[in-house]
């Protein structure tokens, strides 16, 4: 599982640069200053990365107090039918193709060690690793520091200093491609593909966007 870090992390890098490159496209095409896309994007950083950071924090927490909570029931079945649980081990190897004098010696020694009979029991049965259960702590930081690191890059242009979209547009194509690519290659797939559908996701969030604040600011001013 990673300690629970890599999929929010790279997630919210993702959503950070797409959420931030969209929003301060919208409000250049409304005909904001460079002083004010800095302010909203920055803004727009600060509550996106909280909002991530809450959501990972509960999502991972309910997910984790889930699995202690069957496990407990593990636990407690382990002690109130010893035989049953054993037997339900046995015929699991049988399943994996012991043979039966096998499967049965396996599984009378696992369940002498109370210890691991019920961890064994957690990884078979609920396919979870009672040991590398992902923390919530670790989720929300992570979540947060990357949809930071990803929803600063289209406001940089703009703290240095530039006045268009075009700077903008060129570094968060560019990190739409690296991001799109990394998660490819976490899911093996072809990173090219990846890469391309992010940055034809993120392109047209930002477009439609422009537009909306376009059509917006022509119609207020």
């Amino acid at each position: 599982m990673t300690g629970g870090w890599l999929r929010p992390a790279v997630f919210g890098a993702m959503d950070g640069l797409v959420s931030n490159f969209a929003l301060i496209s919208g409000i250049v095409g409304g005909g904001a200053s460079g002083t004010v896309v800095v302010v909203t994007g920055l803004a727009g950083l600060a509550a996106g990365a909280c909002s991530m950071a809450a959501g990972e924090y509960t999502s991972v927490a309910s997910q984790t107090e889930l699995m202690q909570a069957e496990i407990a029931v593990e636990k407690v079945e382990l002690a109130r039918n010893p035989e049953g649980e054993r037997a339900e081990l046995t015929a699991l190897y049988r399943a994996r193709g012991l043979d039966v004098e096998t499967a049965e010696k396996v599984a009378a020694q696992i369940s002498a060690q109370p210890e691991l009979a019920w961890r064994v029991h957690v990884r078979e049965e609920l396919g979870v690793d009672p040991d590398d259960l992902p923390s919530p702590y670790v989720a929300a930081l992570s979540s947060f520091t990357a949809f930071a690191v990803g929803a600063i890059i289209p406001v940089l242009p703009f703290v240095f200093g530039a006045s268009g979209l075009l700077l903008a547009a060129i570094v968060s194509i560019l990190g739409l491609l690296v991001a799109g690519g990394i998660v490819a290659r976490l899911t093996a797939r072809p990173w090219w593909a990846g890469a391309l559908r992010q940055l034809i996701l993120g392109s047209f969030a930002a477009a439609a966007t422009f537009g909306i604040g376009s059509l917006v600011g022509a119609g207020l001013s």
